[in-house]
């Protein structure tokens, strides 16, 4: 009986979490309360939204207003003909050690590298660059080079 219980609380807590984050949501995206509701259920879900419409319905407004109500990282990548698949997962710079002074690599972060990513426009963007972002999407890793980096649930910077 205890654990129906804190089943109860524990929806108790979604529910009052949901009514925040739409109410505060509702004060900058208006008349799109449906679209908030499919928002957040996919967030509760942990899955992925397909935000479709003409320019102008606040799409982007939308995420970047959720990030801001959860205090989430949030980066936009716009897909474009031209954009490589390390474009968004990131890739190996060279740079010198100072105190060396020998080269060495490191792997600097992209954009998928983030708690909120708006992928706009991705049938623009080349098949390999398309399969990045889904192997982030589905797998929730990333393939640079010879190495597979695990995407954190947490803060985009603690892994």
């Amino acid at each position: 009986m205890s654990q129906d219980k804190n089943d109860l609380a524990v929806i108790e807590q979604c529910k009052k979490s949901y009514e925040m984050i739409h109410s505060e949501m509702s004060k900058v995206i208006v008349g799109q309360s449906d679209v908030i509701d499919d928002i957040l259920m996919a967030l509760f879900c942990d899955a992925h939204i397909l935000l479709v419409g003409v320019p102008g319905l606040a799409k982007t407004l939308m995420i970047s207003t959720l990030a801001k109500v959860l205090h989430l990282d949030f980066k936009r990548v716009q897909f474009t003909p031209d954009l490589l698949p390390g474009d968004i997962t990131g890739s190996e710079v060279i740079e010198e050690n100072k105190t060396t002074g020998k080269r060495e690599f490191r792997f600097e972060r992209g954009p998928v590298f983030t708690n909120l990513l708006l992928a706009d426009e991705i049938n623009r963007t080349p098949p390999k660059t398309q399969a990045a972002l889904l192997q982030a999407m589905q797998e929730r890793e990333v393939s640079v080079g010879n190495e597979t980096i695990r995407l954190d649930h947490g803060h985009p910077e603690s892994s």
